[in-house]
């Protein structure tokens, strides 16, 4: 089983076109682009009055396969679109249809693939996080160890993959410079163990090299404050190039895409007067200058 996540545990993303699929594999993580695919060549099997077995001995594939090209669970080989489409009348659309094709987006949990392609075009960025480092600031070290320990356990091979598409992911707020990044993040977040001392100094320079950059905002609520206007949850904000503002909302195994405005515009008032409640980014840098000293 592939280990989907959000932005706190992150993800890889495949880029360009995958490569042809053998019978006997499926997708773990579905794309847009086979589910839509799958469901033009089921339109036209059932408008040519073929059952999927029927449709699978023109084929030479199996009903089996056939239903799983059909539910975008397979990437169909291109002797399955040569041979669907001479069964289908020869129109030419699923071999123009299958130019596109891309797999799914291991490491991005299916709930959050959405907010993922949004937050590539967003012209800002607002994160409230009082569980783990934010994706976008975790360190090589914090990635890995978060990866590690996460349920089911992935091979080394997969964890490798999954640090590295974080690192990846990453490089927005160097390449996105006229993008604000904005971070709120509790004072826990940060005096949480793991590693040795060295590792954690390291999580923290990382925190703060990432927070220094002039388009990254980062603040952080401290230990002694009190009840404040975020206190039901970790949330994320963003504002896309035509002005739609959007949020986001994750908890465990599953995430919530919210685009109702009066919904937005709440999380926007919570997310605004946490601002205040929050510490400056100079106060802010400072308290983990004294954290990063004090290991």
């Amino acid at each position: 089983m592939t280990v989907i996540e959000g932005d706190v545990g992150g993800g890889a993303e495949e880029r360009g076109r995958a490569r042809p699929t053998g019978e006997g594999e499926r997708e773990p993580d579905p794309s847009d682009s086979l589910r839509t695919f799958g469901a033009v060549v089921q339109a036209l099997r059932e408008h040519a009055g073929l059952s999927r077995a029927e449709f699978g001995t023109r084929v030479r594939f199996s009903r089996h396969t056939v239903e799983s090209v059909e539910l975008g669970r397979r990437m169909p080989d291109e002797a399955f679109v040569e041979r669907a489409e001479e069964a289908l009348g020869n129109t030419g659309a699923l071999r123009k249809a299958a130019r596109h094709l891309t797999r799914g987006e291991p490491g991005l949990a299916v709930w959050f693939r959405r907010w993922a392609r949004l937050e590539k075009v967003a012209v800002s960025l607002c994160t409230y996080e009082c569980r783990l480092v934010p994706g976008l600031l975790q360190s090589e070290a914090y990635a890995r160890a978060v990866f590690r320990y996460r349920i089911p356990l992935l091979s080394d091979e997969q964890l490798e993959a999954q640090v590295a598409a974080r690192l990846e992911r990453q490089e927005m707020l160097r390449e996105r410079i006229h993008v604000p990044f904005s971070f709120i993040v509790e004072e826990p977040v940060f005096r949480r163990c793991f590693g040795d001392a060295e590792t954690r100094r390291g999580m923290l320079d990382h925190v703060l090299a990432q927070g220094a950059r002039r388009n990254v905002t980062l603040q952080v609520v401290p230990l002694g404050a009190d009840l404040h206007a975020c206190t039901d949850g970790p949330v994320r904000l963003l504002e896309t190039p035509e002005g739609r503002r959007v949020a986001y909302s994750e908890g465990q195994e599953n995430g919530r895409l919210i685009t109702d405005p009066k919904q937005v515009s709440l999380l926007h008032q919570r997310y605004d007067t946490l601002r205040s409640q929050a510490l400056t980014p100079k106060d802010s840098r400072d308290l983990l200058e004294r954290l990063r000293g004090a290991l």
